[in-house]
């Protein structure tokens, strides 16, 4: 069941925590970026003004606003503001391309979009298409573009006023889930505030029974100097980093994002090292073998970065190596949390590691609210080798957006409780660890994003010299998995791997780029004619070197 604690909404609890910590100390930041700060009371305007942007453009109470930025201050304060006006934020990709954006806007009925500059010219183009997505706001560039508006002009316009909301007030977090179309996964304020409570559990601090107590509490933390600082280093288009921020700004805090754009792990420990970040959310071995190489080249070097203050690393979802762990816990008294977790809920699965490096290990443990059940909702037996189903119940969303069938598939109840069981296979060992067996091998996940075969499959045979294709994960010790494709060429056409891999990078996110692409005889079926993905990724791993 959920977790006792206040269940508000999101908007009128940050403007009460700003309000409050605002007053004791006017000079306090909440936002950093690179040389860029706000304080409390400037996050709570520019958010109100920004609402009122968007309500002078017809977005209204309910109304879908897509966010496509990257990590910054604007991401923050269009969320604020979104939710200020009883509207729907909704986390857009800023990989995305044209297709893939006017896909995802019309899913959810969006009726406003904030977009970084990067995406402004593919907003164009689906807003050209789209006449009921009625307001776009720019981030970081001061030209015009038809009616889309600059944000900066967004935020110097009159304020929206407060106003009445419902914890009942949605959220909308689109995910991958188990098909090859981005799911909605649909959350009410009430149920992100018992997520985000997770960061009263952190400090050792009971969780409020009421937003009376949230301010308390924050106004305590500023006080005592506890109030804690996060970096995000994940995106905050996702979930770890987006609820993380969330939890840390409700009890007073910080959140510092990066000025690059891309992983620079100099600059990441210097923003360690002068902020006193206490949090940091990763994105498994992705981003730790190249912090951890940094770290080592810094120590050897005799100039060692400060990590005095870095209390726990967050990561979740991704692979994260014993060995990446040791290494980090030598530079630092950490704590280091891996989570299974996802959209739909969780977490599935925790491995806390740390401080002692000889101690690591990458096994999971079941939290209170998980459980591995079987088809018919039993529990699986400890030792038994019994395959189940992760299940977690807890603070859960309220289902799919527009999906009954995917939402009832998903999330299912047992012995009379609410679970989620977003589909990963496991086993649970005779010591209570978890052996994970993974998800659908349609779906490969790369640094943390969920890329679809069949959506990659399908670009490769748009492309006049491919007559099939299939795409499969094999294992790569950074990324977790790297996208490798089988082409089989038409007749007589020659196939070039770099040119199909650009072709598919133009169509699709590059994320979902092939890495490696490799022309074959014949692409093995299995005795009904569907694809054998299991030679598929066989046959990858060989050609690349991996078994």
């Amino acid at each position: 069941m959920p977790e006792e604690g206040f269940r508000e909404n999101l908007a009128t609890v940050l403007e009460a925590v700003a309000d409050a910590v605002g007053t004791l100390d006017p000079d306090r930041t909440v936002l950093v970026h690179g040389d860029r700060a706000r304080t409390w009371a400037q996050f709570d305007e520019r958010a109100a003004r920004l609402a009122g942007a968007l309500a002078a453009r017809g977005v209204g109470p309910g109304d879908p606003v897509g966010i496509g930025l990257y990590n910054s201050p604007e991401y923050l304060e269009t969320v604020f503001a979104v939710l200020k006006l009883c509207a729907v934020p909704v986390n857009v990709n800023y990989r995305y391309r044209e297709a893939e954006l006017e896909q995802v806007l019309r899913m959810v009925g969006a009726r406003g979009l904030v977009v970084d500059a990067t995406l402004a010219d593919r907003a164009a183009v689906v807003a050209g298409r789209f006449p009921e997505l009625s307001a776009v706001v720019v981030a970081g560039d001061e030209g015009r573009n038809g009616h889309f508006c600059p944000y900066e002009e967004a935020v110097a316009g009159p304020p929206a006023p407060r106003c009445e909301r419902s914890a009942d007030d949605r959220v909308l977090l689109l995910t991958g889930g188990t098909t090859g179309l981005p799911k909605a996964v649909v959350w009410d304020c009430a149920g992100v505030c018992g997520v985000v409570s997770s960061a009263y559990g952190r400090a050792q601090r009971p969780v409020p029974a009421d937003l009376g107590g949230v301010v308390a509490d924050a106004v305590a933390a500023v006080r005592e100097g506890t109030a804690p600082v996060f970096l995000p280093a994940s995106p905050l288009m996702h979930g770890t980093g987006f609820f993380t921020s969330l939890g840390n700004l409700l009890r007073g805090g910080r959140v510092v994002t990066l000025p690059q754009r891309s992983l620079d792990p100099a600059a990441l420990w210097a923003a360690v090292q002068e902020h006193g970040v206490h949090e940091l959310a990763i994105v498994g071995d992705a981003f730790a073998v190249p912090l951890l190489a940094e770290l080592d080249r810094a120590a050897a070097e005799g100039t060692p970065y400060d990590l005095g203050s870095l209390r726990r690393v967050f990561s979740s979802g991704v692979r994260w190596g014993t060995e990446t762990k040791r290494g980090l816990l030598r530079h630092g008294r950490l704590t280091l949390q891996d989570s299974i977790a996802a959209t739909e809920g969780g977490p599935f699965g925790i491995s806390l590691s740390g401080p002692d490096p000889d101690a690591v290990t990458s096994r999971f443990t079941l939290p209170a609210t998980a459980r591995v059940v079987t088809a018919d909702g039993r529990d699986v037996v400890p030792g038994s080798g019994e395959v189940g189903e992760l299940a977690s119940t807890g603070n859960l969303p309220l289902g799919y957006l527009d999906d009954p069938v995917a939402t009832a598939a998903v999330f299912r109840t047992f012995d009379g409780v609410r679970h989620a069981v977003p589909g990963d296979s496991a086993t649970v060992e005779a010591d209570g660890t978890l052996t994970l067996l993974g998800r659908g091998s349609g779906v490969i996940n790369t640094g943390g994003e969920k890329v679809f075969a069949e959506e990659v499959e399908q670009a490769l045979v748009d492309h006049p010299a491919v007559a099939e294709a299939v795409v499969v994960g094999v294992p790569d010790d950074r990324w977790g998995s790297r996208v490798t494709a089988l082409v089989v060429a038409e007749p007589g056409a020659e196939v070039d791997a770099d040119a199909l891999a650009a072709h598919v990078g133009a169509r699709l996110a590059d994320y979902k780029r092939p890495r490696l692409v490799t022309v074959v005889p014949a692409i093995e079926r299995t005795v009904s004619g569907k694809i054998d993905r299991r030679w598929a990724t066989e046959r990858a791993q060989e050609l690349s070197g991996r078994d």
